[in-house]
């Protein structure tokens, strides 16, 4: 940064002193050009929290979730469907899902409500068994305990409404049912949850590879291998493995769980996952694809970039630009693939270049790869995308480029006035990167096309190929001189 630069960045700076700031925006200002990047929290994979009706499920969801979420109600049954929720615990994220009472000798819909719970436990990476302690071990947990053992997932025994330590002394006795220590917590309060968390979140790191128990070598970057079913995931994992590392077939769906392979790519160790397709919404998804859904977009969380791979040979559909979008709002670079491009006639290549750029126009900022993951062809061109999407992704610019760059193009384009008044750009400043984070401190809200264009510029200047860029607007006013 020059002379002139630095004194410019330091005027602006200046100026915001006469405008009412928070204590975040200080923080942010103090920290500016600082580079360093808050340590990004893991992302564990699913949590099911199960047992029989009205034990305390919904209401430890609640206090895991530090909100009222789930439904409550002092009567058994009243949740019947899956329910996930986004939790976050010691740095951790994960998904929390929430299920219907567990019971034995079913019919109708509870047992529906039972097999949805058994589902669940299939397809998490570990599951919480929740008892109530004050009644003490039924039949119907000695059931689900042994479902649970067979399982083979780690489980960690919670004892609900120990409220007092007369109840939590008696809560020793589930040791009965084989699943390891017994947690005495009161959901409704929140007593010996953390504890609980604690022994949660070891298991999940354990159980989804995100803990101490699997260390990759240094330098290795995380892909994830993402889009709708049978677009060929799974073929591209094999040709790059050199071996069958994931199950192929003609039946769209075959993968549920992700899939990770350490691949050396262009001479350097790369950590692919393939991931379950994506049919549709999360929301509207039912029963085994619904769980395979939501570890897909947790292996999008632990990855730094997406290959968003998409069928050349159709026509583009509305999941394709769901896929990308989910890549790009979860914050990691991203690289699309077209698979299948050795099927390509001239004719349907003029079209499909059509197609991309009315429906993927919005992320035209992606690199881009045509391959075909049944020959191998251009599949070695995946590195560079690669290597390029991460460049942008993690790519930080100065306090004082950034203002001497949002000077000059306001100056040429200034925002419009609306109802008499004209925003003005006060200073700016790149909180964090991957993704890179742009704040901008103003007078006035900005219009979302002309936050488009500073976005726009920001990427024909500095090239942030491949990184989705997020802008924050902070509205502050000129502070009020004291009587």
């Amino acid at each position: 940064m020059t002379d002139q630069t630095a004194a410019q960045t330091e005027a602006l700076r200046s100026a915001l002193d006469g405008y009412d700031l928070q204590a975040e925006d200080l923080a942010l200002l103090e920290g500016a050009d600082a580079g360093r990047e808050p340590e990004p929290a893991r992302s564990a994979g699913l949590l099911a929290v199960v047992g029989r009706p009205n034990v305390g499920k919904s209401t430890l969801v609640n206090r895991i979730l530090g909100r009222r979420e789930a439904v409550v109600q002092d009567q058994p049954g009243v949740t019947r469907d899956r329910v996930s929720y986004p939790a976050h615990w010691a740095g951790t994220d994960f998904v929390v899902v929430d299920t219907g009472g567990w019971e034995i000798d079913l019919a109708g819909l509870p047992a529906r409500v039972a097999e949805q719970a058994a589902l669940a436990v299939d397809l998490a990476e570990a599951a919480v068994l929740v008892v109530d302690a004050t009644v003490g071990v039924t039949d119907a947990d000695e059931a689900l305990a042994r479902v649970l053992r067979r399982s083979g997932k780690p489980v960690i025994l919670a004892a609900n409404k120990a409220d007092n330590i007369r109840v939590e002394a008696e809560a020793a006795r589930l040791w009965s049912l084989g699943l390891g220590e017994p947690y005495p917590v009161s959901a409704l309060h929140g007593r010996g949850v953390g504890e609980l968390l604690d022994s949660a979140v070891a298991a999940l790191g354990q159980a989804a590879g995100s803990g101490p128990a699997v260390a990759d070598p240094p330098g290795v970057r995380r892909v994830a291998l993402i889009g709708r079913p049978n677009v060929g995931k799974s073929s591209l994992l094999n040709k790059l493995a050199g071996a069958e590392r994931s199950v192929v077939d003609q039946v769209a769906g075959t993968t549920r769980d992700p899939v990770d392979e350490l691949i050396r790519l262009d001479g350097r160790d790369w950590r692919f996952v393939d991931t379950a397709g994506i049919r549709r919404r999360v929301a509207r998804v039912q029963g085994a694809d619904f769980y395979a859904s939501l570890r897909t977009q947790a292996a999008i969380e632990r990855a730094e970039v997406a290959v968003a791979l998409i069928d050349a040979s159709q026509e583009l559909a509305e999941q394709d630009a769901r896929v990308v979008q989910m890549a790009a709002e979860a914050g990691r670079a991203l690289v699309i693939g077209f698979n299948k491009w050795d099927l390509m006639d001239p004719e349907r290549r003029f079209y499909l270049e059509r197609s991309i750029e009315l429906d993927l126009g919005p992320w035209s900022w992606a690199p881009r790869v045509n391959l075909s993951a049944l020959t191998g062809r251009r599949v070695d061109r995946l590195a560079g995308a690669l290597d390029a999407a991460l460049a942008g992704w993690q790519r930080r610019v100065s306090t004082g480029q950034l203002n001497s760059f949002l000077g000059q193009l306001v100056a040429a384009h200034p925002h419009p006035v609306r109802s008499g008044k004209q925003p003005r750009i006060l200073f700016a400043t790149q909180a964090s990167a991957r993704p890179p984070r742009f704040v901008l401190f103003t007078t006035g809200f900005l219009d979302p096309t002309y936050r488009r264009f500073i976005e726009r510029a920001l990427r024909e200047t500095f090239d942030f190929t491949g990184a989705p860029i997020q802008i924050s607007v902070r509205v502050r006013e000129k502070r009020q001189p004291r009587r």
